[in-house]
């Protein structure tokens, strides 16, 4: 398979690594993206990619609670100008309430449900669309129930770029579930604990792990060892109970959350765009064609 400049550039953006050795990788593998990744993992040079790190579509992501029962969803634009708009964060508040009323199982459920108004949910938000002059789409949510021996986290970063819903079980501390959530906001961990990590996955970290161990000149007597340890920083990474807790250096989240007599049940973080590629405008052309326009 032909390597070409894109691909290259993709995965320099994804691990990090020179340009050469993105173009050597993706070479080797026959431009395969995630083996070209495993590539550089194994020699060094790159660290595990997290392939949701690219933020690039705009908009607003909230949460809403309402007695035992809330709502985690992004509501995407095309521009963060407009999701500064009030127009636009009140359409995000009534698309909470409608979710958290009808509680559809899927975006498309939603969309053709009837709101108060008599619209449809899709038709709402191409009311928006018209009123605002932008592409609006409802992307993503979930809705969590608790009872009443439990609590809801609920956290809002940097105006809705981030948000975060976590139920604690055992407790009704609600400030210390916004403390996970904070926390949960900050390093982005994957899982809760240990036991939700596929075996698989696990299989092809110590793989690579083993690799990388190999290829900087390891014993080999002593490379298992090696890779258990690093798989264990790897859990760090990844586990929120293995993380250590942001507000006190001194103390693993599992055991803040010990302290309050609770358990993390679960948890859902929103990022704004993750995961959503943006057309790259190159500004200098855009700009000479204006110019010529003239």
């Amino acid at each position: 398979m032909a390597v070409t400049a894109q691909m290259v550039k993709e995965l320099r953006e994804k691990t990090g690594a020179g340009m050469m050795d993105c173009k050597k990788a993706l070479t080797a593998t026959d431009g395969d993206m995630d083996k070209a990744i495993d590539f550089l993992r194994e020699k060094g040079i790159a660290k595990a990619a997290n392939k949701a790190d690219r933020i690039a579509a705009e908009g607003l992501t909230s949460v809403v609670a309402q007695g035992n029962e809330a709502v985690i969803l992004e509501v995407n634009s095309e521009t963060d100008f407009v999701a500064k708009n009030e127009a636009f964060q009140a359409l995000v508040q009534e698309l909470a309430q409608h979710l958290l009323k009808n509680k559809p199982a899927t975006v498309e459920e939603a969309s053709a449900q009837t709101m108060e108004n008599g619209a449809t949910v899709a038709d709402h938000i191409n009311a928006a669309i018209a009123k605002i002059g932008e592409k609006l789409s409802l992307r993503r949510f979930v809705i969590v129930s608790k009872t009443d021996s439990d609590a809801f986290g609920a956290y809002l970063h940097m105006g809705g770029r981030i948000s975060v819903l976590t139920v604690l079980e055992g407790t009704t501390d609600d400030a210390a579930a916004k403390d996970i959530s904070m926390h949960i906001a900050a390093l982005k961990p994957k899982y809760v604990s240990r036991d939700q990590v596929s075996a698989e996955e696990v299989e092809h970290e110590r793989q690579v792990l083993t690799q990388q161990a190999l290829n900087e000149g390891k014993p080999e007597n002593i490379v298992a060892k090696m890779v258990e340890g690093r798989l264990g920083k790897y859990f760090e990474d990844v586990c929120l109970l293995d993380q250590t807790f942001v507000k006190n250096p001194d103390q693993k989240v599992r055991q803040f959350v010990q302290s309050k007599g609770g358990t993390v049940r679960e948890f859902v973080r929103y990022e704004v765009g993750e995961g959503i590629e943006k057309k790259e405008d190159n500004f200098a052309e855009e700009v000479m064609n204006q110019v010529n326009k003239k």
